[in-house]
């Protein structure tokens, strides 16, 4: 099994599989707009534009299930960040990451990488890398900034 084996939301509520993704470097992200990590926007930002080239996506799920920081519409969601942060990699639809409506993609994702305090997330941008093959591997708490994660992109690149 891999992350290739999933379907997300778009934006515009049309399903797109993950395999579109295949042999490329995937940093996944649940995020918010109201969060105190929300300023990472701007670090997930740069390093889309420095390594998009050599095979990075970041894929991009609102998640509003920790309390309540990312309000409104995905629409609305994505237009924050494009005007606030200048995003330019993908969005999708707003999902859960937890409980029984987690998105079938962040289970997997959870047991693949579970957290050292257990599977569940513990709150918005919680990050999954994921290597050419669709494995995740490595989780990494909100506080981790996208900077600090620069190194292992590298080698996975």
């Amino acid at each position: 099994m891999s992350v290739y084996d999933f379907t997300v939301k778009t934006l515009e509520g049309k399903e797109q599989s993950l395999k579109d993704y295949e042999g490329k470097v995937l940093l996944v992200v649940n995020t918010a707009t109201h969060c105190g990590f929300t300023p990472q926007y701007t670090g997930l930002q740069e390093l889309y534009e420095t390594y998009r080239d050599q095979g990075l996506e970041i894929l991009d799920f609102p998640c509003d299930q920790f309390g309540n920081q990312a309000p409104g519409t995905g629409e609305e969601i994505h237009d924050f960040c494009v005007s606030r942060y200048l995003i330019a990699f993908p969005q999708f639809e707003k999902i859960e990451v937890n409980g029984e409506n987690a998105h079938p993609l962040f289970a997997y994702l959870k047991d693949e990488q579970p957290g050292l305090l257990g599977k569940d997330i513990k709150w918005n941008f919680t990050k999954f890398l994921v290597d050419r093959r669709g494995v995740p591997v490595h989780r990494y708490a909100p506080q981790t900034t996208p900077e600090d994660i620069t190194k292992d992109i590298e080698k996975l690149l």
